[in-house]
């Protein structure tokens, strides 16, 4: 998906009523981000599941990219 917004609606709608649960991927936090946004959708239109997989709530940090993903996973 390009952008959060706007956000197509219409894809997601299909996506949510031919499958039993939507996965997003996120590099940030996974507040305020493509998964709420997807999660609002689906719950107006075709409630099914939603898994958000990001950073957690926690303050940005820099480092490495293994670092990183070492300390959250």
């Amino acid at each position: 998906m390009a952008t959060i917004k706007p956000i197509d609606e219409e894809i997601i709608i299909k996506a949510a009523k031919e499958t039993k649960g939507i996965v997003t991927v996120e590099e940030h936090s996974v507040i305020g981000g493509l998964g709420d946004r997807v999660s609002a959708v689906v719950c107006e239109n075709a409630p099914i599941v939603v898994k958000k997989i990001g950073v957690k709530d926690v303050f940005g940090e820099s480092g490495s990219p293994d670092a990183l993903l070492e300390k959250h996973g």
